[in-house]
């Protein structure tokens, strides 16, 4: 806690031609911050969550990304003065403000794109626009299996996160394009998203708990 209290009240930093003490908020980059920013504003969802438990079916939080599943409700003007008051109440904690989308039936979280259709939740993957898609280059002194792990967890993430798979084909063969743009040749590559494409069909087909005994494996590796 002596430590916390060193590192959070004692940041300081360059901008320009100048030098400034951070008096408020997290010093960010610290490896602490995203644990307290977690448990600071979860001391206020303590109370936010049951006072509108009536309307949020669904409330998860990763850090500063929020997704929710609200009851709307039949009167829309009605439905309207709950929101507004739901994100009013999410933004009265020491001045912490979140930016708010409208209810609706899609919604970008994280890395996904999550779509109502039908009565039930498809996915697809989500990239924000301004991503310049800088992998590894061909020159790069990166060790052999760096990229090639590169290629197999991203085929991985890809089938995981689509649910149609016509879908998740299109990303992986934009995957594959960027790729070349950096530089890479699709001789060289081909191989590896064939053997990308092996090892996915092979983890998505274990059951569940096949999937946890290879996840601890690798951790005792």
């Amino acid at each position: 806690i002596e430590a916390l209290h060193i590192v959070f009240e004692n940041n300081m930093f360059k901008f320009g031609d100048t030098y400034w003490h951070q008096i408020s908020g997290t010093a960010m980059g610290t490896p602490p911050a995203p644990a307290w920013a977690t448990i600071f504003y979860a001391l206020h969802e303590n109370g936010l969550i049951p006072r509108w438990i009536e309307l949020l079916l669904f409330y998860k939080r990763f850090i500063d990304d929020v997704i929710g599943i609200w009851l709307v409700d039949a009167d829309p003007v009605k439905d309207k003065q709950n929101w507004d008051k739901f994100c009013a109440d999410m933004n009265d904690w020491h001045g912490l403000e979140w930016d708010c989308e409208r209810p609706s039936k899609t919604v970008n979280f994280m890395d996904m794109t999550v779509t109502i259709v039908d009565g039930r939740l498809e996915t697809t993957l989500y990239e924000k626009p301004q991503n310049l898609y800088l992998y590894i280059p061909p020159h790069s002194s990166h060790p052999r299996g760096v990229f090639t792990g590169l290629i197999f967890g991203q085929v991985l993430r890809i089938r995981r996160l689509c649910t149609n798979q016509i879908d998740a084909t299109s990303h992986i063969q934009q995957f594959f394009d960027r790729l070349l743009a950096r530089g890479h040749t699709a001789e060289q590559l081909a191989p590896l998203f064939r053997r990308a494409e092996a090892n996915a069909n092979d983890y998505l087909q274990r059951s569940p708990a096949e999937k946890e005994t290879l996840r601890r494996q690798k951790w005792i590796d």
